[in-house]
């Protein structure tokens, strides 16, 4: 049974996402920061039979990020799937944005990609390969108003993909993206009218309902598996025909 680590699994994406690897045969790790949500998402997982165990984790922490990667070497012998889906998205005017408020963002969702996947792929070389998947977003592509910030971090993530994928290439690590759209989660809280929200999301995309968790845990299911053997350094959209690339 291989080791899948996900982050942001307390959250509705990440834990779709656990949940749909557990079924898939992995034993998942699953962070977040909060114990309270990530302990919802391990009883989830857990009693739909998967193998899941709980760690809490500050992406801001590089040594946090050194510790669980170390765990998992040392006592499930190493990661062969690493999924970056954490992410923090404070929505703000861009001339507004405290300086120390950019650099958490920044921390959280590119620094933190960044070192959760250094950590997994120092392992999954030296064990012949692995898989890894970024989460990106649809912010990344159009723009958002009040989201200069994550906007910045969700275009680096797509970026950081590619480089991974030429340069972990030669290891046997195969890096995608899934980039999703507006998935109706608990993130949609920062928009002030939730109806009229719903209704501009119908009005873009193709696909007039909006998509579920489990359908865009079913793409990362894609990319961490067999089948996607011979796919590598590419951005999935999953919005429903909003952003076609």
């Amino acid at each position: 049974m291989s080791n899948a680590v996900v982050t942001g699994a307390g959250g509705a994406l990440g834990r779709a996402i656990a949940r749909r690897l557990a079924a898939d045969g992995h034993s998942v790790v699953v962070a977040d920061i909060s114990a309270a949500a990530l302990e919802e998402t391990r009883a989830d997982v857990a009693a739909a039979g998967g193998d899941v165990r709980a760690w809490t984790l500050d992406l801001r922490e590089p040594e946090a990020v050194s510790e669980l990667f170390g765990a998992v070497g040392q006592e499930q012998g190493g990661t062969a799937i690493l999924v970056n889906n954490a992410a923090i998205y404070p929505a703000r005017p861009f001339l507004d944005v405290p300086l120390a408020e950019y650099d958490d963002v920044q921390a959280v969702n590119q620094r933190g990609y960044w070192l959760c996947a250094q950590s997994a792929a120092r392992q999954m070389a030296r064990s012949g390969g692995g898989a890894i998947v970024n989460i990106a977003s649809i912010v990344a592509h159009g723009g958002w108003a009040g989201l200069a910030s994550y906007a910045a971090t969700k275009g680096a993530a797509i970026a950081l993909t590619r480089a991974l994928a030429r340069e972990l290439g030669t290891s046997g690590i195969r890096v995608n993206c899934v980039s999703p759209g507006a998935f109706p989660t608990a993130a949609e809280t920062i928009h002030a009218d939730p109806e009229g929200y719903n209704q501009f999301v119908l009005d873009h995309q193709a696909l007039k309902r909006r998509g579920t968790p489990d359908e865009l845990a079913a793409v990362v299911s894609f990319l961490t598996g067999p089948d996607s053997s011979f796919v590598t350094g590419q951005t999935i959209e999953v919005n429903g025909g909003w952003v076609m690339a």
